[in-house]
């Protein structure tokens, strides 16, 4: 009991600060890792994704509002922005690789980046979703950020984007393995920047943790598709919502 009684002081003060949603955050991820680790980092252990289980699970239990959270999870989201500059030192390493390989890297970031777009809106399109709804589906594929931002231009929901961002990062991140074994890709820059272009930062991370040459060309795929994906779903957004009504 008295360490119950301990636990239950550490907890008030905890839910009384910032300090709930950090420590939170860093304590699902620690025990998803572990989980990871033991499974012999099998890919349906994805930690993300065993992680977002936990914190959802504890702040439904808890009932804490999800604004009292983010006040010390924003630590961690702050962190995303360095995080990624950080992916800088793996590309520079790269980088004769990547000029040797121009030509296909552009070819296949030109055919992910618009079977992307094309399916998720050919399948909404087709399963009867709304207007708003495909315009949230569309940049499902870019980084966070930029396809919120093009969700939310063209009348979408940027938080509903949000989530089917993290989904395809996930799904992604599990399924690429399998997928690309049974095509018998085994070349490590051609699956990092699959990886990168179909599932952006939860993708990079599974590939720099098979290795730094996958790792990096995991980034490139992710900051193109990203560049990429702005260019392409403005243009053709205006398009399409003339043609659905």
């Amino acid at each position: 009991m008295h360490g119950l009684d301990r636990l239950s002081d550490v907890w008030v003060y905890l839910a009384a600060s910032p300090l709930l949603g950090l420590t939170t955050t860093l304590a699902a991820y620690i025990v998803a890792l572990q989980v990871y680790r033991r499974l012999g980092f099998n890919p349906l252990a994805n930690p993300v994704l065993i992680a977002i289980a936990i914190v959802v699970s504890i702040l439904f239990i808890t009932r804490t509002p999800y604004k009292t959270y983010f006040e010390g999870a924003q630590f961690v989201h702050f962190m995303l922005g360095p995080a990624t500059v950080a992916l800088a030192l793996p590309l520079y390493r790269q980088w004769h690789n990547f000029r040797r390989s121009a030509l296909p890297l552009m070819l296949g970031l030109a055919a992910g980046s618009v079977t992307a777009v094309a399916s998720a809106i050919g399948i909404a399109y087709a399963m009867g979703a709304s207007r708003q709804v495909i315009v949230s589906l569309a940049p499902k594929s870019a980084t966070t950020p930029i396809a919120m931002a093009i969700s939310e231009r063209f009348g979408g929901l940027p938080s509903l984007t949000a989530v089917l961002v993290i989904c395809t990062g996930i799904l992604g991140a599990v399924l690429a393995r399998f997928i690309l074994n049974f095509l018998r890709i085994d070349s490590h820059p051609v699956r990092g920047f699959a990886l990168g272009v179909a599932s952006h930062g939860i993708g990079t991370a599974r590939a720099l943790q098979v290795s730094a040459e996958m790792g990096a060309f995991a980034g490139l795929g992710m900051g193109l598709n990203g560049v990429f994906t702005a260019v392409l779903v403005p243009v053709v957004m205006p398009l399409l919502l003339r043609w659905i009504g």
